[in-house]
């Protein structure tokens, strides 16, 4: 397996806290020999996870471990179930290597689509380095805590009618329908959320992707849950259809500020859950 250091698209930022902050979706590069075969950039950036490394920029100051890949979603999705089995069958979705924006959007040239083998080549590039250092860092946490958190970071357009009803809630909590972690910490994060101005689901339509499901293991001491945000909680965002020249908006420090402050004592929640847990 490659070092991680070798690898410029994947930063690792180190805490000794039992928390760890994923970051899967906030990168945009697209390698230069993927580009040629794409409809255009704007549509292969469309999906990113706008400005949540930003919202979560405090994350390093509570001793947490942040893992982020810079590479765009259109390349990989590296929390996508590498089998390609859908995360959420009979519901539409997008796939490993997605085709399609969320909107249903080629992304593709025709002709262009990844191949199999192609898909195999990004999976060995980007989607297993990812997954490499997910792993080796909850076993480095847990050889010190008893119990380690691992704390999916995503944001979505808030009305996107192929995937949803809209208006999406504020704050989509996914556990895998409770398996991922324990009820105690998912009750934690739900309760600040409703003391939040925002609104909340638990397991709702977003339940969690290949990252919670996969690293969530409660008995083993290490609990997985993922947090959805609706754009809207904390940026300008136009509902309904965006084009070029209206997304994404500018990130608005003011505008993020009460939801970056819910943000905040939830992850304090994780933090406090995993250093007490017995």
């Amino acid at each position: 397996m490659t070092n991680s250091a070798d690898l410029p698209w994947l930063t690792i930022r180190r805490g000794d806290a039992p928390l760890i902050v994923s970051l899967p979706h906030t990168g945009t590069d697209i390698p230069a020999n993927y580009e040629g075969d794409l409809v255009s950039p704007w549509l292969s950036r469309k999906d990113a996870d706008w400005w949540i490394e930003r919202l979560y920029d405090f994350a390093a100051n509570l001793g947490a471990t942040t893992i982020r890949t810079a590479i765009s979603r259109t390349v990989i999705d590296v929390n996508r179930d590498p089998s390609g089995a859908s995360l959420y069958p009979g519901q539409a979705t997008t796939e490993l290597c997605p085709t399609t924006t969320f909107d249903g959007e080629p992304l593709y040239r025709p002709g262009s689509a990844p191949t199999e083998k192609d898909i195999a080549v990004r999976r060995e590039h980007f989607f297993d380095p990812y997954h490499a250092a997910l792993h080796a860092e909850v076993t480095r946490l847990r050889a010190k805590h008893s119990h380690v958190v691992v704390y999916d970071c995503h944001s979505i357009r808030s009305v996107i009618p192929r995937l949803f009803d809209g208006p999406l809630p504020h704050f989509n909590i996914g556990t895998n329908g409770g398996s991922s972690c324990a009820l105690e910490l998912t009750e934690a994060v739900e309760a600040i959320c409703g003391e939040s101005d925002f609104s909340h689901v638990v397991n709702g339509r977003f339940k969690g992707g290949y990252i919670t499901r996969s690293l969530g293991q409660p008995a083993s001491g290490v609990h997985a849950i993922q947090m959805e945000l609706a754009c809207r909680g904390y940026m300008n965002e136009p509902l309904g259809p965006v084009t070029e020249s209206t997304w994404p908006t500018p990130y608005d420090e003011t505008y993020a500020e009460p939801m970056r402050a819910a943000l905040a004592r939830i992850l304090n929640a994780c933090l406090t859950f995993a250093q007490h847990k017995a």
